[in-house]
C-alpha cells in the first residue's frame, strides 16, 4: 500500500472514529434523558400514589366514624326499648294485680247470689241466677285475662315496632341525621 492510501485510510479510520464517538454520545444522551423522563414519571406516580393512599385513609377514618356514629345510635335505640319494655313489665304486673282483684270481686258477687231464702220459688230463681252468675263471671274472668294478654302482646310489639323504626331512621339518615 502506498502512502497516499495509508493516509485515506487513516482519515477514513479517523472519520470512522468521529462517527461512533457522536454515535456514542448522542446514544448516552438519549439514555439520560431517559432515564429522567423515568425517573420523573415514577416520581409523579408516587405522588399520585401517596395522594391516594391519604383519600384512603381519610375515607376509611370517615367510614369508622359513621360506622361507629350508626353503632351508638343503635345501641341507644335499644337500650331505650330494653328501658319501655322493663316499664311494661312493671305496668303488666299492676294491671294483672288489679285483674286479679276485680275477678276475685266477680267470684264473690257470683258466691253471693246464691242466698237461698226460704221460699222455694225463690230458691229455683235464685239457684239459676247463681248459675247465670258463675257462668258470667268465669266469662268475665276469661275475657279480662285475655285482653291482658293481648294488651300486653299488643304493647311489646309496639315497642319492637318503635325501635325497629327508630334504628331504621338512624341508618338511614347521614351523618348526624
Amino acid at each position: 500500500m502506498t502512502a497516499l492510501q495509508w493516509k485515506l485510510l487513516g482519515y477514513a479510520g479517523a472519520v470512522l472514529l468521529v462517527l461512533a464517538l457522536i454515535a456514542g454520545a448522542l446514544f448516552g444522551a438519549y439514555r439520560h434523558g431517559e432515564t429522567i423522563a423515568d425517573a420523573r414519571w415514577k416520581a409523579k406516580a408516587a405522588d399520585q400514589q401517596a395522594l391516594q393512599a391519604k383519600a384512603r385513609a381519610a375515607a376509611e377514618g370517615n367510614a369508622r366514624t359513621e360506622e361507629q356514629r350508626r353503632q351508638t345510635a343503635v345501641n341507644e335505640v335499644g337500650s331505650n326499648a330494653r328501658q319501655k319494655s322493663a316499664a311494661l313489665a312493671a305496668d303488666v304486673a299492676g294491671a294483672t294485680g288489679a285483674g286479679q282483684r276485680v275477678r276475685e270481686a266477680a267470684d264473690k258477687l257470683a258466691a253471693g247470689a246464691s242466698c237461698s231464702p226460704g221460699d222455694p220459688g225463690v230458691a229455683r230463681r235464685g239457684e239459676a241466677a247463681t248459675r247465670a252468675a258463675m257462668v258470667l263471671s268465669d266469662l268475665y274472668k276469661r275475657a279480662d285475662q285475655r285482653a291482658g294478654e293481648l294488651a300486653e302482646a299488643y304493647d311489646r310489639a309496639r315497642i319492637a315496632g318503635l325501635a325497629c323504626e327508630s334504628a331504621y331512621d338512624v341508618l338511614s339518615n347521614g351523618p348526624g341525621g
